[in-house]
């Protein structure tokens, strides 16, 4: 068991040495890390300017059939389980890695420009979700109206793209379903925005893979 453990480890930093020689990969590591800080540090301002006004309120048959509950609890541990589980998948190739950060940056900056082009107010019977980690970010206030398609179910359909095996993708993909219902039977989000995620993040995932892998060694 340590001999396998310390193969793992030296091949681990292997790769990591092979992918940091790498200029364009040192420097779009650079420049995505700073793009995550300016992202984290500009949503609770962008955030609370869209809760100030007012939008379009959707008829949704769905969400009339569905009683709203607090699923608070497990919505938190999927979504960040799940991102427990693609990190220690990613840690380990250092490229997708890279193009998790970058698809993460786009996913959050084609959420703004959406957002921002249509105003929509929160579907009936809404229940906050209850997230101590994702209100660092998006500040004390409950968020109500960061609506058209679903950061929670896009994140995750994010993860599904970029891990590799096809286990870790069944498992991603599950999560993605099952998050995308959760935030359904919260009244988080319209029908719609659930039904979207999936194609604006496979959008976003291409761009971001373009950006994030063009001119490297993609064994690193």
């Amino acid at each position: 068991m340590q001999t396998t453990n310390k193969l793992n480890t030296a091949l681990l930093k292997e790769q990591w040495k092979s992918a940091w020689q790498q200029l364009y990969f040192k420097r779009r590591l650079m420049t995505v890390s700073v793009a995550l800080v300016l992202v984290l540090v500009c949503f609770p301002m962008f955030f609370h300017h869209i809760e100030k006004r007012e939008g379009y309120q959707l008829a949704d048959p769905v969400l009339d059939l569905l009683t709203p509950r607090d699923v608070s609890i497990p919505l938190f541990i999927l979504i960040w389980g799940m991102a427990l589980f693609a990190l220690n998948r990613a840690i380990r190739k250092p490229v997708m890695l890279l193009t998790f950060c970058y698809g993460f940056v786009v996913l959050c900056l084609a959420r703004v420009l959406t957002i921002s082009l249509v105003p929509l107010n929160p579907p009936h019977g809404l229940i906050p979700l209850m997230d101590p980690l994702s209100n660092l970010c998006y500040g004390q206030t409950f968020i109500t109206k960061d609506l058209f398609f679903s950061g929670h179910t896009g994140t995750q359909f994010l993860i599904f793209l970029c891990l590799e095996k096809k286990t870790d993708k069944y498992i991603a993909l599950a999560s993605t379903v099952v998050v995308g219902f959760l935030v359904l039977l919260q009244h988080v989000h319209y029908t719609s925005d659930v039904l979207a995620a999936p194609l604006f993040t496979t959008g976003c995932y291409v761009l971001a893979k373009k950006l994030a892998q063009r001119d490297l060694d993609p064994a690193a």
